[in-house]
């Protein structure tokens, strides 16, 4: 009797972001290059991780005192509470009313996996999600997969080639009433003070809930605050939100995806509520986080010199990545590359635009084994001392031939 599969009627997925890496990888080519690892790479090409992260996996091997039992189900508080200050300030007044709170999320999707939850269920008002960054992100998928009707916005003017405010500003007068506002990596966004008021204004007329994502923090612009200024404003503000947290990049430990979602609310009581809520929902998710990660963070945040060891690490890769951006500007330049390419040195951050079209994309792709995603968003951190040349010339190589 022949066996009938349950999983018959199930078809392959669609292709999802990583078929570009799949076909990097049978590229035969000895000296191809990929462009688009999501993680900060070192000078030598391998993960970057900072030298402070090392000292305490040694410190933390060697403890006698170190225990592998469960954490508290909404996380370690320890880590929670480290890395609200490290969000808000370590003299936030919003940490000192306790308003804000957070819980201990896993990989760089849980934050907005429980935080999407909570919303279907607490607020079936909201059913329009609408997501503004500079680039495709990955947790639209989350939010549909929650029922949500999702929109996706990027503020990367490609005309232009710049991260345009007034594209922030149509989306936010575009969006529905009661709807999620996700905001993502909109930090080369430079609002003037009568379009912060303006935003504010708009989104409390229209009950819109922010959603912020800081995945980052410290490798955009090296500062510490100044990545999270926006959220800051908001809080100060007393404005409620959600803002997920992930704190993998920022030290160099990708594969922990450790993280929190951030809670604000208006008072410690409905905070309180808020997080009791939580609860159940991560016991059903994922009932306990993992220590590892947490151990580490909180290790160097609670560490003075340790703190100050890995604030200079973010700093450092910072000043080299506008290193590499602007050599290759200046690499295009002497080799009389049509156009102005000064927007590589005006993004910030280990990622930003080429600014290329399909067809100069094709040519890196397939005449010179240069793999570039087809917005041309590349990881800068991926150029070194030993392939700038070949990649400068290329793109040379690729505009120039474009138009001709």
């Amino acid at each position: 009797m022949t066996t009938l599969s349950l999983f018959r009627d199930v078809p392959t997925a669609q292709k999802l972001e990583g078929s570009l890496l799949k076909i990097y990888k049978q590229d035969q080519f000895p000296t191809k290059m990929f462009l688009a690892y999501r993680v900060c790479m070192n000078e030598e090409g391998h993960p970057w991780i900072s030298l402070a992260v090392h000292k305490t996996c040694q410190q933390i091997a060697q403890d006698p005192c170190l225990h592998y039992e469960y954490l508290p189900t909404l996380g370690m508080k320890s880590f929670i509470q480290a890395s609200l200050e490290l969000l808000f300030g370590k003299h936030s007044q919003a940490i000192a009313e306790k308003r804000v709170g957070g819980v201990h999320t896993v990989g760089e999707s849980g934050a907005f996996r429980l935080g999407a939850q909570f919303l279907k269920i607490w607020h079936k008002n909201l059913k329009v999600v609408c997501i503004v960054s500079c680039q495709k992100e990955h947790y639209g998928l989350i939010f549909q997969d929650m029922g949500f009707t999702v929109y996706e916005y990027s503020v990367w003017n490609p005309k232009e080639l710049c991260s345009d405010p007034s594209m922030f500003f149509e989306v936010i007068e575009r969006i529905p009433e009661g709807s999620i506002l996700v905001i993502g990596n909109i930090v080369d966004c430079k609002f003037t003070q009568n379009q912060w008021t303006e935003l504010m204004t708009t989104i409390k007329k229209k009950q819109i809930f922010p959603f912020f994502d800081i995945p980052c923090q410290g490798l955009s612009t090296g500062d510490l605050e100044e990545d999270t200024r926006l959220l800051q404003y908001f809080v100060s503000l007393g404005f409620e939100f959600f803002c997920s947290q992930s704190l993998s990049k920022n030290f160099g430990i990708y594969d922990e995806g450790v993280g929190i979602l951030a809670i604000a609310a208006l008072s410690n009581q409905h905070l309180l509520c808020v997080l009791s809520q939580m609860t159940g929902y991560v016991q059903a998710l994922w009932q306990n986080p993992p220590a590892t990660g947490a151990r580490i963070i909180t290790s160097i945040l609670c560490n003075p010199a340790l703190f100050v060891e890995w604030k200079n690490s973010l700093k450092n890769v910072v000043e080299n990545i506008m290193l590499i951006k602007e050599k290759v500007k200046e690499k295009l330049r002497l080799l009389g590359t049509p156009g102005s390419w000064n927007h590589i040195t005006q993004q910030s951050g280990t990622h930003g635009y080429l600014g290329l079209n399909y067809q100069q994309i094709e040519f890196l792709v397939k005449k010179k084994h240069i793999y570039v995603p087809k917005t041309s968003r590349i990881n800068f951190t991926c150029i070194n001392t030993r392939n700038i040349d070949y990649i400068t010339q290329s793109i040379h190589e690729a505009v120039t031939g474009a138009e001709d």
